[in-house]
């Protein structure tokens, strides 16, 4: 069945669902998923928002682009490979430079890529998990540290994706880390449980942005769109929106949950 285009619905009006809070987020450079969601949670308030990505430059300018709307006083930013531990270390230490505990956690960082399982290379395989699955892995452990060693009754919020559930050609490195990332999603809530501190995930369908564009084809964004109920990609903020609601007090009782961010139809 073919579906139609449905509009994407108006932006939605910040509610303060994190008024105070102190959030770093990870890839959040350029205009996906990160980006969006470091905006959002701007605008429902959060009194600061450390941004981390490996694109220095774009870096740059997504920081001084949230720090000229919101006011430089409640952005950070730090260049953060989350293959390197390091760069995960100073990213947090750039967050707490005043000592202020950490409150959220936003694990947006990932890496896909397209390759038959038949050519794919074990670098292909290992980079894609590195970054996407050992990457949330590390930056779990290291924000769990902070806020169990601050006694903050934090939150974390991982992104996966449909893939870690729904086959699909070419994807077997990522959608081993996507479903890894669910799993760990689900033991580190119940590691972290005692300490007061939720572990949760989303995982998106599709959500449109220009690097999907750049490294998919017309064709298969097409195919991609017509499996989506509504007939079109989501829009960053719309998964946004949910990671926001995930570290918001709004969902307190959630912990090793992952919420798919999809309109798919059987």
């Amino acid at each position: 069945m073919t579906r139609s285009e449905q509009p994407t619905p108006e932006y939605v009006a910040p509610h303060g669902l994190l008024n105070g809070r102190h959030v770093v987020v990870t890839a959040a450079a350029g205009a996906g998923i990160g980006s969006a969601v470091a905006r959002r949670c701007l605008e429902e308030g959060a009194a600061l928002v450390t941004i981390g990505d490996t694109h220095a430059a774009r870096l740059e300018a997504a920081a001084a682009e949230l720090a000229s709307e919101f006011g430089a006083e409640r952005v950070r930013h730090a260049v953060c490979n989350v293959t390197v531990d390091a760069d995960i270390v100073a990213l947090l230490d750039v967050a707490q430079a005043e000592g202020r505990p950490i409150d959220v956690m936003i694990n947006n960082a990932g890496l896909g890529g397209t390759a038959s399982i038949l050519e794919m290379t074990d670098d292909q395989w290992s980079l894609v998990l590195d970054v996407t699955l050992t990457g949330t892995f590390r930056c779990i452990r290291e924000a769990g540290r902070r806020m169990v060693a601050d006694g903050t009754k934090g939150v974390i919020v991982n992104n996966a994706s449909v893939i870690g559930w729904r086959a699909q050609e070419g994807q077997a490195h990522y959608a081993a880390a996507k479903a890894g990332v669910m799993a760990l999603t689900r033991s580190a809530a119940m590691d972290l449980a005692e300490h007061g501190i939720r572990v949760n995930a989303v995982s998106p369908s599709l959500a449109m942005h220009p690097f999907l564009a750049k490294v998919t084809t017309p064709e298969l964004l097409e195919q991609l769109k017509a499996k989506e109920a509504f007939g079109r990609a989501a829009e960053p903020w719309e998964i946004a929106n949910v990671m926001v609601f995930l570290a918001s007090d709004y969902s307190s009782y959630m912990t090793g949950e992952v919420v798919a961010v999809s309109s798919q139809h059987a």
